[in-house]
């Protein structure tokens, strides 16, 4: 599965204060350990980037330039520092517009960007009418909405990446699962087949620190049972990054890696997690079934939801 890293936000107050006071520093450091664990994109999330954000886009681009040529995620709600991004990277082709809902307006600038630069766009499956809708069904049917508008711009199938926007499990747990459906469902419903993507660490987001990378990984290994074809990941959680390799290789190197391939098998099949067996005495299986448990919604979620 391929990954898009991070962990280049505006949501972090230092990297915030590094944009503002172009500490080009600063920046540099942050995407070398990015660049060191060989995502397939760099995500440059500069949220609406208006006042003393205008331009952060192509400051951000032209450093990235001289390090790597990692294709870029451009992560804006400004489509113009969405357009002038693409129009500072080489090969443009090779980016990813970070993102558009179903609503026209955006949907139609997003469209014609990723049509006028070749790119691929990243769609949320959601509205301003509706939020985001509980039911894959509804979310389906969001889909349909864009792919057709995309199909009319001439964008192909394979350039679109749905994302079905999972909730966090201590917000709301029954919408991993639901979260899981979707992602089924959209590589199912479409011919030629659309692509999916998880923003992966908002399932976990409000949890503990301490319980929030094992939730997204074992999310990641269930998502990527039902199709997923990439994922907006922390790229430094070397141990998500190995696990991802572990699933694509099939090539498990600890015994919680049998577990792990098992749940994956599991999605693949459409089994349920009764399923799955694990070895009670090994407590990294026993963690990870639990997690696994509380993301098919078979046991409340709580924040001692290991220690239960």
């Amino acid at each position: 599965m391929k990954l898009i890293s991070e962990n280049l936000h505006i949501i972090s107050k230092s990297t915030k204060e590094a944009i503002i006071n172009r500490d080009e520093t600063f920046i540099k450091n942050l995407l070398k350990r990015q660049i060191e664990t060989c995502p397939d994109w760099i995500d440059l999330n500069i949220g609406p980037a208006r006042g003393a954000f205008a331009g952060t886009m192509k400051w951000l681009v032209d450093i990235v330039k001289d390090l790597t040529d990692i294709p870029l995620s451009f992560d804006s709600t400004n489509i113009d520092e969405i357009s002038v991004g693409l129009d500072s990277v080489q090969n443009p082709e090779l980016s990813i517009i970070n993102s558009t809902s179903a609503d026209v307006e955006r949907l139609d600038k997003v469209t014609n960007l990723a049509e006028q630069y070749g790119c691929s766009m990243i769609a949320l499956t959601m509205n301003s009418e509706l939020g985001i809708p509980k039911e894959a069904d509804k979310r389906l049917e969001l889909a349909f909405e864009i792919i057709s508008h995309t199909e009319q711009k001439g964008l192909p199938n394979e350039k679109v990446y749905f994302d079905p926007l999972i909730l966090p499990v201590c917000v709301d747990q029954t919408q991993a699962l639901e979260a899981l459906n979707t992602i089924r469902m959209m590589k199912e419903s479409f011919d030629p087949q659309v692509m999916t993507t998880i923003g992966l660490s908002n399932v976990s987001n409000g949890c503990p620190k301490e319980l929030r990378p094992l939730i997204n990984r074992v999310f990641m290994v269930l998502a990527m049972g039902c199709g997923l074809d990439s994922a907006i990941v922390d790229s430094f959680d070397v141990e998500l990054l190995r696990i991802n390799k572990m699933i694509e290789n099939k090539e498990p190197e600890l015994p919680s890696d049998k577990l792990l391939l098992d749940l994956y098998d599991a999605m693949q099949s459409f089994e349920e997690l009764d399923s799955v067996k694990y070895d009670s005495n090994d407590e990294n299986q026993v963690k990870i079934y639990k997690t696994a448990e509380i993301l098919f919604n078979k046991k409340i979620y709580s924040n001692s939801y290991l220690e239960i």
